[in-house]
């Protein structure tokens, strides 16, 4: 006779049971725990922040001293050009003063004189644009050299930010996981139900406060009064109290004390 084949079902993990006063400091304790895991990521999170900010402002400067340089470029091609301008007027000056000790009649001497007259204004304007022109060059000069000054200050800033974030990111790795393996280790206290409730109010709630101790008889959390009756309730210890306005875990000042006598 064939022996009838075993059926092995994997076995569930019960929860040790915990009175409702030890949940409630465990609960405050994950939630210690956890809150200091949210101040590393926010640490962590500031400074490539502040690196972005600083790669995009040197970014910036280097557009900006760039299209100085073009602008400087330009404007000296432009000083350049007024130069030979100034020339052509100057030699066409000379070759019409030439051509005045030859002419046969009052009309082409006069005619002479305009046409002197008028390249000693063309001369007088070219100038008064290089005049213009040199201005506007000290002006782009000078903010090429306050911009690289600037530039070279944000990069020093910049190298020392990345050691930074080097070395925040090496160090708080360490110590994130470390307190994720004793977050994880304190959840193996609580049911599936309440590690999902408990997860659910800190996502919701304001700074990841998921369980907050009463103070000045009200909520550690929104801060609204605890109805005198909830205070019996949560100082009983019967159940898990939340409040009914922001919804986190409510825990006596009793049990916190009691946190804070024995952190670990």
């Amino acid at each position: 006779m064939a022996k009838e084949s075993q059926k092995t079902t994997p076995e569930k993990v019960e929860v040790p049971e915990i009175s409702i006063e030890e949940k409630l400091i465990t609960l405050y304790r994950l939630q210690q725990i956890d809150s200091q895991i949210d101040k590393i990521r926010i640490i962590r999170g500031e400074l490539p922040l502040e690196v972005q900010d600083l790669e995009d402002e040197i970014e910036g400067l280097q557009t900006r001293i760039e299209k100085f340089q073009e602008e400087v470029k330009s404007t000296e091609k432009l000083v350049t050009e007024k130069k030979h301008a100034i020339q052509e007027s100057t030699s066409l000056i000379k070759k019409y003063e030439e051509q005045q000790m030859n002419v046969r009649n009052n009309r082409e001497y006069d005619s002479l004189s305009k046409e002197i007259e008028f390249q000693n204004l063309e001369i007088q304007l070219a100038e008064k644009r290089i005049k213009e022109f040199n201005t506007t060059l000290e002006l782009k000069n000078a903010q090429i050299k306050e911009s690289k000054s600037l530039l070279k200050e944000r990069e020093s800033d910049l190298r020392v930010k990345n050691s930074e974030l080097k070395d925040i990111v090496q160090e708080t790795e360490k110590e994130e996981q470390a307190l994720l393996n004793k977050s994880q280790a304190l959840k193996k206290n609580f049911d599936e139900r309440l590690v999902v409730a408990y997860n659910r109010i800190r996502k919701n709630a304001r700074n990841g406060l998921a369980v907050v101790p009463i103070e000045r008889d009200a909520c550690g959390g929104c801060f609204n009064k605890i109805p005198p009756q909830h205070h019996l309730d949560i100082r009983m210890h019967k159940k898990i109290i939340v409040c009914e306005y922001c919804g986190r875990i409510l825990i006596d000042n009793d049990s916190a004390d009691s946190f804070k006598s024995n952190p670990k």
